[in-house]
């Protein structure tokens, strides 16, 4: 079986993921199911996604609603506590350089816009439909890879505007120097968070017991380090009803 958090992990918060895992993973197998004892890591995120070995991952919204709603199982969405959110709800910060005098998302209209991938719903999906209700589309675009390196090629003048995910961007900023060169131009409207899901086949509610018992008990620091509150119940078409680029 396979068990994934990749969305939010990086070398900061790697060793507290692998400790909310840990404590997943026990009572899971208490009722007797053989979860993997260790988070997966190298497999490529859509390797894990449709494997029929699937036991818990983490995936985008975009993913989500565009295929993965078909052969997955949603099991529950994590709240971060994000400022300006509902509880589960997440958004996108348009970043821009700190120095840059341009106040307005339509003066970057015809700039370098710098993505992570184009199935992803924050970095992609959200400013592409927030643009268009200004009337433009970003054009001009390079594909980063990844939120963190959205935000370094606008740092480094690479690209001028990007958008990330909300709590990529709370990570950024505690980790990466760089940070300090970019600022907030403005926000996406909040959409339904990165869901937790499995194979369409497992014990979802068992899972989903798990999973909000997991979360009570890991200690206040790795909470912390994780930004994890609680586990909540949005409903599949929420997902489905975002609309798409």
């Amino acid at each position: 079986m396979i068990a994934s958090l990749a969305m939010y992990d990086r070398p900061e918060t790697a060793a507290a993921n692998d400790r909310f895992w840990a404590e997943i993973r026990d009572r899971l197998c208490a009722h007797g199911i053989d979860a993997p004892s260790r988070l997966e890591r190298a497999a490529p995120f859509w390797e894990v996604w449709q494997s029929p070995a699937l036991l818990f991952s983490q995936t985008c919204g975009f993913p989500f609603r565009a295929t993965l709603h078909e052969t997955v199982a949603l099991i529950g969405t994590p709240d971060y506590g994000l400022a300006g959110c509902p509880p589960g709800y997440y958004r996108s910060p348009f970043i821009v350089r700190a120095r840059d005098p341009r106040t307005t998302l339509a003066e970057f209209r015809d700039t370098i816009f710098a993505y992570n991938e184009k199935l992803s719903q924050s970095g992609w999906a959200a400013p592409q439909c927030h643009a268009a209700a200004a009337g433009f589309q970003f054009e001009n675009t390079i594909c980063a890879g990844g939120h963190a390196r959205s935000a370094a090629a606008v740092a480094e003048g690479r690209a001028d505007i990007a958008a990330l995910d909300a709590l990529s961007w709370d990570m950024i900023k505690r980790y990466e120097e760089f940070s300090l060169d970019l600022r907030v131009l403005e926000w996406t409207a909040p959409t339904p968070g990165l869901p937790y899901i499995t194979a369409a086949n497992a014990p979802v509610g068992l899972i989903r017991g798990a999973v909000v018992q997991a979360i009570a008990a890991l200690d206040l620091a790795d909470r912390r380090v994780l930004r994890l509150k609680s586990l909540v119940e949005i409903p599949v078409p929420d997902y489905l009803a975002v609309p798409d680029p």
